[in-house]
Order: C-alpha cells, then structure tokens, then sequence
C-alpha cells in the first residue's frame, strides 16, 4: 500500500525528473502533498529506501543533506518506462483482490472453486467478461509484464525463436510478447489467439494478427505454440487438453519432428537455494497462493510439468531457468 501510494503521487517520475539527488523539501514542493501532511512523508520515504524502491545519496553541493534516487526497483514503475510495472501493483491491490483474499478463510470452510467465486459468484474470467475495468486492469497488467519478459526473453533466450516461420501466442492478450518477437524476427508469422472480448478492438500488421478463439477447442496451426504465464492458471485437467490440442496444432502444421510448445511459467524449487534464490522461492510461494485465490491452477515443480507433458504425448521437454521466478521450458512431441 506504501509503494502505491508513492506511485498515486508521482514520486519515482517527479525524482527521475529533477536529475540528481532530491531533498526531502525538494520532494515535498513537487507532490501534491497537503501543507498538514508534509512532515509525514519522510516516513514514507523511509520504508520505500529500506524495502529498496529508493536510495539516499548526499546532496553534492550540500554534503550536511541527503537526496533521494531511483533503484533498479523504481526505474520499472516510470510512466515512460515500456516495461512498466505498476500494472501489476494496481492489480494485487485493487479492491477486487484485497476483497477476495480477505475471504480466504470463509472459502475453507465452503466447496466454492475459489474464494473469487466466494466473492463474486462467477470465476474471475467470466467476471472480466462483463466487467469492463475488470479487464482493462487485468490486460494492463499482462501487457506490462509481457513487454518486460518479452525483452528479457530475447536477450536470454533468443535461439529459442530462430528458425521458425509461424508462431501462435495462446493466451497472448494485447500482443506485447508477440510483438516483441515479430520486432526481432520480422520474417516470422505470429498469431495472437485469445478471448473475442480481449482481442475484439486490436489491430495486427504485417506478420501479426490476432484472433478471437477458446484454447480448450483449438488452437491453429504454427511451427511452435507460446503459453506465457497460462498454464499455470488452471488445474492438471484443463492444462491437459490445452497441451493436446497445441500437439495438434504443431502436428497438422507439419513440423512433427522439428515443432515445439513453448512455456513461460514458474517451476518451483528449481533454484539453488542462494540468498537471491530465496527470494524467487518467496515469489512463487507468494504466486502459487495467488492462483488458489483468484484462480483453480497452482505453480509447479519439474516432476508436475514433467507429468503434464508426458500424459498429453510429448516425448521431451527442456527446461531454462533463466528468468528470475519463472523459466522458459520448451516441449517437443
């Protein structure tokens, strides 16, 4: 709630746009901070630099003075940052979410699916469905984090896309993960499938397109299919059928031998238990409640993904652990 509220003020763009080091008094003149609140803000600012989002710097021509500065943390919460996100902290506190997670206990004690459903007697797609600022916020939030994975993708995993000539991104929502591989591989056809309400206004171009469809039914045919951050959304079941029919999506293409599903998920445990690697623990741990509030899917670890692969036919899987929480696991039939 803190960093949202740094965020509702403005305060990384106002400190990004003063160029060095902010003084308090200096940030104070800046924000729309109500003279009766002012002294308050120091406090504000003191758990945002101890958690990170800011650091203190003396003042060059003041060395009596203290100012503040962006971190690595901060720079992604910028309004002109393309790979914003702050998406992302709207959607976990927006009313939606704190109102379902604080009836997390009453679920326990009901057979609903989750305690969105609790809340809202509908899943939270069908909900988005009808809900306009229901699925503007979720889409923002898939878009933001799309243009930072897909950017982290292409730099760790590039070789990943080379050679295909199309590529279907299921789920894909507003198409920033497919834009980002378009951008870098121009000669590759890409198709957005998702939702009709979702894709309903968008405009493709050239090698991008998007499509209204239901993954569970079919997904079309492509030299590889992308699932980033789907899967893990549903139960061992549903997730079953969606890898069959990406199997036959890359099968009736003709890319038997040389297609491939690609993923963009949480394996959980798959770190080496450092300091850092127990942060990333704390974030899937974190994630994997998330999705049994909100959702009917869990996070999960290698054997799970393993057992999913193998029972909707895939012969081989291969798993890169290299982006932060989640990995890019490739699945070949």
């Amino acid at each position: 709630m803190s960093l949202r509220c740094a965020l509702q003020l403005g305060i990384p763009d106002v400190i990004n746009s003063h160029g060095k080091p902010m003084t308090l008094s200096e940030l104070v003149a800046a924000l729309p901070v109500h003279p009766t609140k002012t002294h308050h803000l120091y406090r504000l600012m003191r758990l945002l630099v101890h958690l990170g989002f800011f650091a203190m710097q003396k003042v060059a021509d003041n060395h009596f003075q203290e100012g503040y500065l962006l971190t690595p943390a901060s720079l992604l919460l910028l309004q002109d940052n393309p790979s914003i996100s702050r998406p992302f902290v709207d959607l976990v506190l927006d009313p939606i979410l704190i109102e379902t997670n604080n009836c997390m206990s009453t679920w326990f004690q009901n057979d609903d699916p989750n305690p969105f459903v609790t809340v809202f007697g509908e899943p939270i797609w069908e909900h988005a469905s009808h809900e306009a600022s229901v699925n503007h916020l979720i889409n923002r939030t898939k878009a933001s984090d799309s243009s930072l994975i897909g950017r982290a993708v292409l730099v760790k995993c590039k070789g990943v896309f080379q050679g295909l000539n199309s590529l279907v991104d299921v789920a894909g929502g507003t198409g920033n993960m497919a834009k980002a591989i378009v951008d870098a591989f121009p000669d590759l056809k890409c198709t957005v499938l998702d939702l009709p309400h979702v894709v309903a206004d968008l405009q493709g171009s050239k090698n991008l397109n998007f499509l209204g469809g239901d993954m569970f039914k079919a997904v079309p045919p492509a030299d590889a299919i992308l699932l980033k951050w789907t899967l893990h959304d549903w139960p061992d079941e549903e997730c079953a059928k969606i890898l069959k029919n990406c199997k036959e999506a890359i099968t009736r293409n003709g890319k038997q031998q040389g297609g491939k599903v690609i993923i963009i998920d949480m394996v959980m445990g798959n770190q080496t238990w450092d300091s850092d690697d127990d942060k990333i623990t704390e974030a899937q741990l974190l994630f994997d409640m998330e999705m049994m509030v909100c959702g009917i899917g869990k996070e999960r670890n290698e054997k799970e993904w393993a057992k999913l692969f193998f029972d909707a036919g895939f012969s081989n899987y291969k798993i890169n652990p290299v982006l932060g929480p989640r990995a890019l696991i490739e699945v070949y039939p």
